[in-house]
């Protein structure tokens, strides 16, 4: 049994996120908290947000125990991309990217 969640459109580059994901991938729900809130990068909040919704869907929609519960999956994949202009000298222009990702998070219970 596991429990799934997802946040979209979250407005922070995937490769910003990885580097937040690849520091909890496989831990205890308890550590990953932890490791979370020590942790002084801007998607920290992000990642920890889902992560407490996760857990509420496991033990609400599926009757886990929050105690045992381990990150089993989490990745990050590239969202839309937002287009902005910014005007540069000689009246041109250049692109703006705003990057946004896309964030799972799958828990399982430890048997």
């Amino acid at each position: 049994m596991e429990a799934k969640a997802q946040a979209k459109m979250i407005r922070i580059s995937s490769r910003k996120v990885k580097l937040v994901i690849d520091l909890i991938r496989g831990k205890n729900v308890g550590e990953a908290f932890a490791i979370l809130n020590h942790t002084p990068k801007a998607a920290s909040p992000h990642v920890e947000k889902l992560l407490r919704s996760v857990v509420a869907n496991a033990e609400h929609n599926y009757d886990m125990d929050t105690e045992s519960l381990y990150i089993k999956e989490i990745y990050v994949g590239e969202g839309p991309t937002l287009k902005r202009i910014r005007a540069r000298a000689k009246g041109s222009a250049s692109r703006i990217l705003k990057r946004t990702s896309n964030v799972t998070i799958t828990v399982a219970e430890k048997e």
